[in-house]
Protein backbone atom coordinates (compact mmCIF):
# COMPACT_ATOMS: atom_id res chain seq x y z
CA UNK A 1 0.00 0.00 0.00
CA UNK A 2 2.95 2.26 0.61
CA UNK A 3 4.41 1.87 -2.56
CA UNK A 4 1.51 2.25 -4.16
CA UNK A 5 0.30 5.15 -2.65
CA UNK A 6 3.91 6.43 -3.24
CA UNK A 7 4.13 5.89 -6.82
CA UNK A 8 0.90 7.56 -7.28
CA UNK A 9 2.71 10.49 -5.59
CA UNK A 10 5.42 10.97 -7.41
CA UNK A 11 3.84 10.67 -11.00
CA UNK A 12 1.05 13.28 -9.76
CA UNK A 13 3.74 15.74 -8.08
CA UNK A 14 6.14 15.77 -11.07
CA UNK A 15 2.95 16.09 -13.28
CA UNK A 16 1.56 18.89 -11.46
CA UNK A 17 5.35 20.68 -11.45
CA UNK A 18 5.92 20.13 -15.00
CA UNK A 19 3.25 22.08 -15.93
CA UNK A 20 3.32 25.00 -12.83
CA UNK A 21 7.04 25.21 -14.72
CA UNK A 22 6.14 25.18 -17.48
CA UNK A 23 3.44 28.10 -16.96
CA UNK A 24 6.68 29.67 -15.03
CA UNK A 25 8.93 29.41 -17.84
CA UNK A 26 6.12 31.78 -20.41
CA UNK A 27 6.42 34.25 -17.72
CA UNK A 28 9.86 33.97 -18.37
CA UNK A 29 10.44 34.50 -22.35
CA UNK A 30 11.51 38.31 -21.90
CA UNK A 31 14.68 37.09 -20.27
CA UNK A 32 15.50 35.85 -24.23
CA UNK A 33 13.43 37.97 -25.68
CA UNK A 34 14.27 41.38 -24.54
CA UNK A 35 17.73 40.34 -22.58
CA UNK A 36 19.22 38.39 -24.96
CA UNK A 37 20.07 35.75 -22.78
CA UNK A 38 20.92 31.50 -23.54
CA UNK A 39 18.35 28.99 -23.47
CA UNK A 40 20.81 27.56 -20.46
CA UNK A 41 20.14 30.72 -18.64
CA UNK A 42 16.34 30.80 -18.83
CA UNK A 43 15.95 26.79 -18.26
CA UNK A 44 18.28 27.58 -15.11
CA UNK A 45 16.20 30.16 -13.93
CA UNK A 46 12.87 27.91 -14.37
CA UNK A 47 14.61 25.42 -13.03
CA UNK A 48 15.33 27.60 -9.73
CA UNK A 49 11.71 28.54 -8.73
CA UNK A 50 10.77 24.53 -8.77
CA UNK A 51 11.04 24.07 -4.93
CA UNK A 52 8.99 26.68 -4.16
CA UNK A 53 6.33 24.95 -6.79
CA UNK A 54 6.79 21.52 -5.29
CA UNK A 55 6.22 22.84 -1.82
CA UNK A 56 3.16 24.38 -2.68
CA UNK A 57 1.85 21.27 -4.60
CA UNK A 58 3.02 18.48 -2.79
CA UNK A 59 0.07 18.11 -0.20
CA UNK A 60 -2.55 18.58 -2.89
CA UNK A 61 -0.62 15.49 -4.45
CA UNK A 62 -0.79 13.44 -1.33
CA UNK A 63 -4.13 14.00 -1.08
CA UNK A 64 -4.72 12.66 -4.77
CA UNK A 65 -2.70 10.06 -4.72
CA UNK A 66 -3.95 8.75 -1.52
CA UNK A 67 -7.63 8.42 -2.77
CA UNK A 68 -6.73 6.94 -6.23
CA UNK A 69 -4.59 4.53 -4.80
CA UNK A 70 -7.33 4.11 -1.72
CA UNK A 71 -10.28 3.64 -4.09
CA UNK A 72 -8.96 0.95 -6.48
CA UNK A 73 -7.21 -1.26 -3.83
CA UNK A 74 -10.62 -0.73 -1.75
CA UNK A 75 -12.48 -1.83 -5.23
CA UNK A 76 -10.28 -4.78 -5.41
CA UNK A 77 -11.33 -5.92 -1.76
CA UNK A 78 -8.23 -5.84 -0.62
CA UNK A 79 -8.78 -3.51 2.47
CA UNK A 80 -11.70 -5.94 3.55
CA UNK A 81 -9.14 -9.18 3.24
CA UNK A 82 -6.98 -7.31 5.75
CA UNK A 83 -9.35 -6.10 7.79
CA UNK A 84 -10.72 -9.58 8.03
CA UNK A 85 -7.68 -10.93 8.18
CA UNK A 86 -7.04 -9.19 12.09
CA UNK A 87 -5.52 -5.83 10.89
CA UNK A 88 -6.70 -2.81 13.07
CA UNK A 89 -7.42 0.54 11.18
CA UNK A 90 -4.45 2.22 12.49
CA UNK A 91 -2.11 -0.75 10.52
CA UNK A 92 -4.28 -0.36 7.42
CA UNK A 93 -3.70 3.46 7.31
CA UNK A 94 -0.35 3.55 8.51
CA UNK A 95 1.24 3.35 5.24
CA UNK A 96 -0.53 6.62 3.65
CA UNK A 97 0.17 8.05 7.08
CA UNK A 98 4.10 7.54 7.19
CA UNK A 99 4.57 8.51 3.85
CA UNK A 100 2.40 12.20 4.34
CA UNK A 101 4.53 12.28 7.43
CA UNK A 102 8.13 11.91 5.29
CA UNK A 103 6.22 14.39 2.99
CA UNK A 104 5.70 17.09 5.68
CA UNK A 105 9.54 16.68 6.63
CA UNK A 106 10.53 17.18 3.08
CA UNK A 107 8.06 19.38 2.92
CA UNK A 108 9.49 21.14 6.20
CA UNK A 109 13.02 21.12 4.74
CA UNK A 110 11.91 22.44 1.61
CA UNK A 111 10.83 25.87 2.94
CA UNK A 112 13.17 26.07 5.29
CA UNK A 113 16.33 25.92 3.45
CA UNK A 114 15.84 24.91 -0.02
CA UNK A 115 13.08 26.71 -1.13
CA UNK A 116 15.28 30.85 0.10
CA UNK A 117 18.51 29.07 -1.15
CA UNK A 118 17.23 28.41 -4.51
CA UNK A 119 14.41 31.80 -4.76
CA UNK A 120 17.64 33.77 -3.92
CA UNK A 121 19.91 32.40 -6.50
CA UNK A 122 17.41 32.70 -8.92
CA UNK A 123 16.41 36.61 -8.21
CA UNK A 124 20.37 37.31 -8.31
CA UNK A 125 20.56 35.06 -11.99
CA UNK A 126 17.64 37.44 -12.81
CA UNK A 127 19.14 40.31 -11.77
CA UNK A 128 21.93 39.62 -13.83
CA UNK A 129 20.74 38.60 -16.85
CA UNK A 130 18.33 41.92 -16.66
CA UNK A 131 21.49 43.61 -15.80
CA UNK A 132 23.82 42.40 -18.87
CA UNK A 133 23.94 45.73 -20.74
CA UNK A 134 26.22 44.36 -23.55
CA UNK A 135 22.78 41.98 -24.34
CA UNK A 136 20.56 44.96 -23.83
CA UNK A 137 22.42 47.42 -26.23
CA UNK A 138 23.75 45.18 -28.62
CA UNK A 139 20.93 45.00 -31.00
CA UNK A 140 21.81 45.68 -34.75
CA UNK A 141 19.25 48.34 -36.69
CA UNK A 142 17.66 49.03 -33.61
CA UNK A 143 18.20 52.28 -30.95
CA UNK A 144 18.22 50.94 -27.75
CA UNK A 145 18.50 53.01 -24.09
CA UNK A 146 19.59 52.56 -20.77
CA UNK A 147 17.66 55.30 -18.70
CA UNK A 148 17.40 58.10 -20.10
CA UNK A 149 21.41 58.33 -19.99
CA UNK A 150 22.85 56.56 -22.86
CA UNK A 151 20.97 55.76 -26.32
CA UNK A 152 23.00 53.36 -28.34
CA UNK A 153 22.79 52.22 -32.14
CA UNK A 154 24.75 50.06 -34.12
CA UNK A 155 24.44 49.57 -37.97
CA UNK A 156 25.11 45.74 -38.21
CA UNK A 157 27.42 43.12 -35.93
CA UNK A 158 29.72 41.07 -37.42
CA UNK A 159 30.94 38.26 -35.60
CA UNK A 160 32.35 39.79 -32.08
CA UNK A 161 32.94 43.05 -33.98
CA UNK A 162 29.68 46.26 -34.21
CA UNK A 163 30.11 48.41 -37.39
CA UNK A 164 28.50 51.59 -37.64
CA UNK A 165 27.87 52.55 -33.87
CA UNK A 166 26.39 55.58 -32.57
CA UNK A 167 26.46 56.44 -29.13
CA UNK A 168 24.15 59.39 -27.42
CA UNK A 169 25.78 59.93 -23.62
CA UNK A 170 23.37 62.08 -21.52
CA UNK A 171 24.71 61.41 -18.20
CA UNK A 172 25.12 65.33 -18.19
CA UNK A 173 22.27 66.99 -19.32
CA UNK A 174 24.29 70.53 -19.48
CA UNK A 175 27.30 68.76 -21.90
CA UNK A 176 25.56 65.81 -23.90
CA UNK A 177 27.86 63.96 -25.93
CA UNK A 178 27.61 62.23 -29.07
CA UNK A 179 30.12 59.59 -30.08
CA UNK A 180 30.35 58.24 -33.71
CA UNK A 181 32.42 54.97 -34.33
CA UNK A 182 33.23 52.90 -37.26
CA UNK A 183 33.20 50.03 -35.61
CA UNK A 184 33.04 48.28 -31.78
CA UNK A 185 34.06 45.87 -29.74
CA UNK A 186 32.86 45.04 -25.89
CA UNK A 187 35.92 44.07 -23.39
CA UNK A 188 37.21 43.87 -20.48
CA UNK A 189 39.19 46.18 -18.93
CA UNK A 190 40.50 45.59 -14.85
CA UNK A 191 36.91 43.88 -14.98
CA UNK A 192 34.62 46.68 -15.53
CA UNK A 193 32.78 46.21 -18.67
CA UNK A 194 34.28 48.76 -21.78
CA UNK A 195 33.30 49.48 -25.96
CA UNK A 196 36.67 49.66 -27.34
CA UNK A 197 35.63 52.66 -30.11
CA UNK A 198 37.23 52.44 -33.38
CA UNK A 199 38.03 55.74 -35.67
CA UNK A 200 35.69 57.60 -33.26
CA UNK A 201 34.42 61.29 -33.21
CA UNK A 202 33.40 62.88 -30.27
CA UNK A 203 30.93 65.51 -30.33
CA UNK A 204 30.39 68.11 -28.00
CA UNK A 205 29.29 71.52 -26.37
CA UNK A 206 31.44 73.56 -24.32
CA UNK A 207 30.95 76.33 -21.64
CA UNK A 208 30.60 78.87 -24.41
CA UNK A 209 28.06 76.76 -26.40
CA UNK A 210 30.65 76.20 -29.06
CA UNK A 211 30.61 72.66 -30.92
CA UNK A 212 34.03 70.65 -29.90
CA UNK A 213 34.91 67.83 -32.26
CA UNK A 214 37.39 65.16 -31.38
CA UNK A 215 38.62 62.34 -33.59
CA UNK A 216 40.19 59.33 -31.83
CA UNK A 217 41.69 55.89 -33.56
CA UNK A 218 40.63 54.30 -30.65
CA UNK A 219 38.65 55.37 -27.41
CA UNK A 220 37.44 53.53 -24.10
CA UNK A 221 34.17 54.01 -23.19
CA UNK A 222 33.34 52.75 -19.40
CA UNK A 223 30.07 51.22 -18.99
CA UNK A 224 30.33 50.58 -15.43
CA UNK A 225 28.23 53.72 -14.67
CA UNK A 226 25.59 52.55 -16.36
CA UNK A 227 24.92 49.46 -14.72
CA UNK A 228 24.84 50.50 -10.85
CA UNK A 229 21.25 51.09 -11.07
CA UNK A 230 21.19 47.29 -10.71
CA UNK A 231 23.52 46.76 -8.39
CA UNK A 232 21.36 46.22 -5.21
CA UNK A 233 19.18 43.22 -4.68
CA UNK A 234 16.34 43.43 -2.75
CA UNK A 235 15.03 40.30 -1.06
CA UNK A 236 11.14 39.49 -0.88
CA UNK A 237 9.32 37.17 2.12
CA UNK A 238 10.06 34.50 0.06
CA UNK A 239 13.55 34.33 -0.57
CA UNK A 240 14.40 35.05 3.09
CA UNK A 241 15.55 32.57 5.96
CA UNK A 242 13.33 31.74 9.18
CA UNK A 243 15.57 33.70 11.15
CA UNK A 244 15.83 36.48 9.05
CA UNK A 245 11.61 36.22 9.06
CA UNK A 246 11.36 36.25 12.83
CA UNK A 247 14.19 38.51 13.69
CA UNK A 248 13.70 41.63 11.72
CA UNK A 249 16.14 44.41 11.59
CA UNK A 250 13.89 47.26 13.33
CA UNK A 251 16.91 50.14 11.99
CA UNK A 252 16.08 49.40 8.82
CA UNK A 253 13.24 51.32 7.56
CA UNK A 254 11.99 48.50 5.06
CA UNK A 255 12.15 45.60 6.88
CA UNK A 256 10.36 47.22 9.65
CA UNK A 257 7.49 48.32 7.93
CA UNK A 258 6.81 44.18 6.25
CA UNK A 259 7.78 43.13 10.37
CA UNK A 260 4.32 41.95 10.15
CA UNK A 261 3.92 40.18 6.66
CA UNK A 262 7.61 38.61 7.56
CA UNK A 263 5.90 37.19 10.66
CA UNK A 264 3.00 35.59 8.77
CA UNK A 265 5.50 34.31 6.33
CA UNK A 266 7.76 32.08 8.48
CA UNK A 267 4.51 31.24 11.08
CA UNK A 268 3.23 29.75 7.36
CA UNK A 269 6.68 28.04 6.45
CA UNK A 270 6.63 26.14 9.79
CA UNK A 271 2.29 25.35 9.41
CA UNK A 272 1.96 24.44 5.94
CA UNK A 273 3.55 21.33 6.09
CA UNK A 274 0.81 20.07 8.31
CA UNK A 275 -1.49 20.28 5.49
CA UNK A 276 0.41 17.00 4.05
CA UNK A 277 -0.97 15.07 7.19
CA UNK A 278 -4.03 16.63 7.17
CA UNK A 279 -4.65 15.58 3.25
CA UNK A 280 -3.91 11.80 3.89
CA UNK A 281 -6.35 11.41 6.71
CA UNK A 282 -9.15 13.19 4.50
CA UNK A 283 -8.74 10.71 2.01
CA UNK A 284 -8.25 7.71 4.67
CA UNK A 285 -11.31 8.97 6.21
CA UNK A 286 -13.38 9.47 2.59
CA UNK A 287 -12.14 5.99 1.53
CA UNK A 288 -11.88 3.77 4.45
CA UNK A 289 -14.18 5.67 6.72
CA UNK A 290 -17.15 4.14 5.78
CA UNK A 291 -18.63 0.98 4.76
CA UNK A 292 -17.37 -1.54 1.60
CA UNK A 293 -19.30 -0.55 -1.66
CA UNK A 294 -18.44 -1.95 -5.31
CA UNK A 295 -20.09 1.10 -6.51
CA UNK A 296 -17.15 3.34 -5.36
CA UNK A 297 -17.16 6.27 -3.24
CA UNK A 298 -17.46 9.19 -4.96
CA UNK A 299 -20.20 11.21 -2.54
CA UNK A 300 -17.72 10.89 0.18
CA UNK A 301 -14.92 11.54 -2.21
CA UNK A 302 -16.28 14.29 -3.20
CA UNK A 303 -16.80 15.71 0.13
CA UNK A 304 -13.40 14.99 0.87
CA UNK A 305 -12.35 16.91 -1.93
CA UNK A 306 -14.09 20.34 -1.10
CA UNK A 307 -12.71 19.77 2.27
CA UNK A 308 -9.59 19.33 0.80
CA UNK A 309 -9.82 22.41 -1.03
CA UNK A 310 -11.59 24.71 1.67
CA UNK A 311 -8.27 23.48 3.82
CA UNK A 312 -6.15 25.18 1.29
CA UNK A 313 -8.21 28.03 0.69
CA UNK A 314 -8.38 29.03 4.59
CA UNK A 315 -4.23 28.55 4.87
CA UNK A 316 -3.39 30.86 2.33
CA UNK A 317 -6.29 33.22 3.55
CA UNK A 318 -4.78 33.15 7.18
CA UNK A 319 -1.54 33.35 5.64
CA UNK A 320 -2.48 36.63 3.62
CA UNK A 321 -5.05 37.84 6.67
CA UNK A 322 -1.93 37.82 9.04
CA UNK A 323 0.68 40.04 7.14
CA UNK A 324 -2.21 42.97 8.84
CA UNK A 325 -3.05 41.52 11.66
CA UNK A 326 -0.41 39.14 13.65
CA UNK A 327 -2.77 37.75 15.96
CA UNK A 328 -4.00 35.73 13.41
CA UNK A 329 -1.13 33.66 13.27
CA UNK A 330 -2.10 31.62 16.33
CA UNK A 331 -5.00 30.67 13.26
CA UNK A 332 -2.35 29.22 11.22
CA UNK A 333 -1.35 26.65 13.68
CA UNK A 334 -4.69 26.23 14.75
CA UNK A 335 -6.65 25.06 11.84
CA UNK A 336 -4.41 22.31 10.51
CA UNK A 337 -3.74 20.97 14.03
CA UNK A 338 -7.85 21.00 15.13
CA UNK A 339 -8.07 19.34 11.67
CA UNK A 340 -5.73 16.35 12.15
CA UNK A 341 -7.36 15.61 15.45
CA UNK A 342 -11.08 16.00 14.34
CA UNK A 343 -10.26 13.10 11.52
CA UNK A 344 -8.59 11.43 13.52
CA UNK A 345 -11.28 11.13 15.87
CA UNK A 346 -13.40 10.28 13.02
CA UNK A 347 -11.90 7.53 11.68
CA UNK A 348 -10.06 6.18 14.75
CA UNK A 349 -12.98 6.88 17.50
CA UNK A 350 -15.46 5.08 15.56
CA UNK A 351 -13.24 2.37 14.77
CA UNK A 352 -13.01 1.66 18.18
CA UNK A 353 -16.82 2.30 18.47
CA UNK A 354 -17.43 -0.51 15.98
CA UNK A 355 -14.89 -2.98 17.67
CA UNK A 356 -16.79 -2.15 20.79
CA UNK A 357 -20.41 -3.21 19.01
CA UNK A 358 -19.14 -5.98 17.47
CA UNK A 359 -17.68 -7.57 20.40
CA UNK A 360 -20.75 -7.04 22.15
CA UNK A 361 -22.44 -8.64 19.37
CA UNK A 362 -20.16 -11.50 19.66
CA UNK A 363 -20.22 -11.76 23.25
CA UNK A 364 -24.35 -11.41 23.17
CA UNK A 365 -24.57 -13.99 20.41
CA UNK A 366 -22.53 -16.60 22.84
CA UNK A 367 -24.65 -15.85 25.16
CA UNK A 368 -27.40 -17.07 23.07
CA UNK A 369 -25.68 -20.10 21.67
CA UNK A 370 -24.97 -21.15 25.81
CA UNK A 371 -28.89 -20.53 26.95
CA UNK A 372 -30.10 -22.61 23.70
CA UNK A 373 -27.60 -25.49 24.29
Amino acid sequence: MFRQVFQAVVIIVGSLVLMALLAQGLSRTDLILENRQSALTYLYIVVLGSPQIVALLMPLAIFVGAVWSLNRIHKDSEIVVAQAAGMTRWQVASPILRLALACAVMHLAVNLWVQPASQRTMREAVAVARADLAAALIRPGQFTTNGERLTFYAREQVGGELRGVLISDMTDPDYPTDILARSAALVSVEGRPTLLLRDALSQQLDNEGQLSILEFDQYMFDLTDFMKEDAELILKASDKYLRELFFVDRKDYFQNKQADALLAEANARLTTPLLNIVMALLAIVAVLGGDFSRQGYSRRIGIAAAGATLALVVQLALQSSASDDPSLNVAQWAVPVLAIVILSWVYFGRGRRIGRRSARADSLLASRKKAMA
